[in-house]
Formats: C-alpha cells, structure tokens, sequence
C-alpha cells in the first residue's frame, strides 16, 4: 500500500514562506502511527510540488482555511484519477461537512486515536466518511515524529518540537482552542528531552501555542533542557517575565528569542492586560536575558480606529522590537468572532482562500474596508523600513543576530513583491 500525505500551500503564499517554512509537524505524527507495512511520501507544496501522476492508493491532506481551496483542488484531481482521499486538519474539522464534498473521508480532530482505525478500514475497503472521536489523545509515549521523510526538503530547521496542546484563553478569534481543547495536555518531559536528544543541530522550534502557560511544567522543562545545550524559540506571553525563576531557566536553557501576541492596542482585553503589566519594563528585561522578541499584532476590533495604525506602529518601534507580524482580524469557521460576524451580517467575502489573516474579509465598524487594508500594508511598511530596521536593531543591547537583520530584511522585500501581485 502507498500513502501520499500532502501539505497544500495557497498561490499568494508561496514566494514567502518557502524561505521560513517549518515542517508539517502534524503529518509527520500521522506517518509514525501509521503501519509499518504502508509506504509513506511527504509531499509539502511550501518545497516541493506534487506528481499527480505517480502511483498511490490513498491520499491524506491537511489545511487551514486559507488553503483549504488547493487542499480541495487536489483531493479533486486524485479522485479523479480513481484515488481515495482523506482530509483533515483545523478547516476540515470546523466545517466537515464541506471538506466530505471533496473527500471520502473526514479526520475530525486530531489524529492519534482516529488515524489506525482509517488505514485499516482503508485496506479492508469499508472508509467511512467521518472519523471523530470523543476523546482527546493522551500526549504520553507518542512516537517521534518521522523526520525521516524530510530527507532532502529545505526548511528553516527540521527540529519542530510540541511539548503541550490546548489553551484555556479561548480567544473569540483563535481556532486553536476549539480544536485541541480549553485544557492544557502535556507531554511527559522525559520524553520531549528524548526527542530533542535524537535531533541534529542545535536550533529547535517549539510549536507550543504558548510554551510558558503552565508554569510549572515550563520550569520543569527547562530545568530539563540545561544540559542539552540547546538554542530554542517559541510562542510565549509576557506573564514569563514576572517569575524570576521562569525567566532565568528560559535563558539558561537556550531561549533565543520569543513570539508574543500583544494583539491589539485598543482591545478591552489588552487594556485589561497593561494594568499589571509595564509593556517596555517586561521588553527590556527579556532582552537583559538575550531573549529577542517578535511582536504579532491584528488589526480590525471593532474598538480599533483609523489612529491604531500609527498607535501600534509607534509601539512596537519605541519597544524596540526585533520583529513584528501585522495581521489582519479573521473570521476563521467555527469560532465565535466568525459567528458574531455572521449574525451582525458583516461577512462579505467567503473565498476560504482569502482568509490568509493578510486580506479583508469582513465590514470593519469605525473605519472602511480599503483603509483597514491599507492601515495594515502601511504599518507593515514603516516598520520594515531602512530606517526603522536601523533604530530597532542598532545600538544592539547585546550581540546582534545576523539572521535577525536578515530576516528583517526579507520581510521588507516579501512585503514590496507583494504590493506587486
């Protein structure tokens, strides 16, 4: 038996994230549970593109919702051709009942007490059209990940790495709660220091949601880490720089650099957040730790105006940020922002392709369309800036990174080729 597990990537995508893409982590689990007796390939259309006409018996492919219309586009094309198909992932599993029109089956959730049940069924030619179970998976004694089937794919490292899933914030605009869960799963720490141990290189990625939410396991990974002397980065939230202890371990285990989602300047929730939490204080000593940070704001709260662009843009440059993301607010399916949206009949484009979290997608409610667009682009734009790169980088407060101005660098290019499109 040959199994094709692809990765689709939407077209406006693909000139700037092959350069810092990431291994399908997801997929690489799926290949580890599946049975020895199947032949695998891994097709990632972020590095490689798809042979259509090599021959396969079953394909299994996962989306976001901005890629869900290339994952349904090839599901197509191999039915066509006599395949089966599989979908999953967080789009199929928001809306199931849309992906089936393009599959023969659906993996609703996530993999690990479903994926067994679907190749067996497969063999035994009794598919059903919907998997789901009413558990989530246990995180202890998962199997590695089959990093083998990245053997000659270019990624920005192949050392991709989950420790926990879930997260209890459910955030009205955030997928990742309705998918994994409110409550916080974690992996056994020995096991991740296992797998860690296996790895090449000294540059890992942890794909946590938010690798410090629990205080306790991240104290105890860390302490853990220490002696692999290892380089990480992962997402994470200001709350770290509060606990002493929590951020000396980070540092002391290898913590290179931070992603934090400071979201929006006007959101009730952030207003909220800043009344126990001096923004440019928990900067500054994260960056005391040599820790960089990569800032990731949305714009198009309800509570955002036309001045939040200049507002946020001034933020994150008197903070001095390393990096910054500038998104866009998105209706993902089956979160509560896309179905307060839909009631208030504010959702005007239903193009899945478009909710790439960079194109506008609703009606804002203090500002048009074509300037929250055009907010975002000229943040984006600032930001990235000659000028600005050098005030945010220069003078270092401690040993710059050339990869940081490299990227930084790049951002700005990607951004000027796609003002191009």
């Amino acid at each position: 038996m040959k199994l094709k597990l692809i990765v689709p990537v939407a077209a406006q995508q693909k000139s700037w994230v092959r350069y810092f893409a990431l291994p399908p982590l997801n997929l690489l689990y799926v290949a580890a549970l599946t049975p020895k007796d199947v032949e695998i390939t891994l097709v990632d259309e972020h590095v490689d593109r798809i042979d259509f006409e090599e021959e396969v018996d079953l394909v299994g492919i996962t989306s976001l919702t901005a890629t869900a219309p290339r994952g349904y586009e090839i599901a197509d094309e191999f039915r066509k051709r006599g395949v089966k198909v599989v979908l999953g992932g967080i789009h199929s599993s928001a809306l199931p009942e849309e992906a089936i029109q393009h599959a023969d089956s659906v993996v609703i959730g996530e993999a690990e007490n479903l994926w067994p049940e679907v190749v067996e069924d497969f063999k035994k030619k009794r598919l059903k059209k919907f998997y789901q179970s009413s558990q989530k998976p246990s995180l202890e004694n998962l199997p590695l990940p089959r990093r083998d089937l990245l053997q000659g794919k270019r990624y920005l490292t192949k050392n991709f790495i989950q420790t926990t899933r879930g997260c209890p914030f459910d955030c009205d605009f955030c997928s990742v709660t309705r998918f994994f869960g409110k409550r916080h799963r974690f992996r056994p720490v020995g096991d991740v220091i296992k797998e860690i141990e296996s790895l090449k290189g000294n540059f890992t990625v942890f794909a946590d949601d938010n690798v410090v939410a629990h205080k306790k396991y991240a104290k105890e990974l860390f302490k853990a880490l220490i002696p692999c002397k290892k380089r990480w980065f992962s997402q994470a939230d200001l709350t770290m720089t509060q606990d002493e202890e929590l951020l000396k371990l980070a540092a002391q285990s290898g913590c290179e650099g931070v992603y934090i989602g400071f979201e929006s300047l006007t959101d009730i929730g952030l207003k909220k957040f800043r009344k126990y939490i001096n923004f440019k204080d928990a900067i500054n000593r994260l960056k005391s730790y040599g820790i960089r940070i990569e800032g990731s704001f949305i714009f198009g709260f309800d509570s955002d105006d036309k001045k939040v662009f200049e507002k946020t843009l001034k933020f994150a440059q008197e903070l001095r940020l390393d990096m910054a993301t500038f998104h866009l607010l998105t209706p993902l399916p089956d979160t509560k922002l896309y179905e307060k949206l839909e009631r208030e009949n504010r959702i005007i484009e239903r193009d899945w392709s478009k909710y790439d979290l960079s194109t506008v997608v609703f009606e804002p409610k203090q500002m048009t369309r074509e300037e929250l667009q055009e907010g975002v682009r000229w943040a984006m734009r600032k930001f990235y800036s000659l000028s600005s790169i050098a005030k945010r980088l220069f003078p270092p407060p401690f040993k710059t990174l050339p990869h940081i101005v490299a990227y930084n660098l790049s951002r700005k290019a990607n951004f000027l080729r796609s003002l191009k499109r």
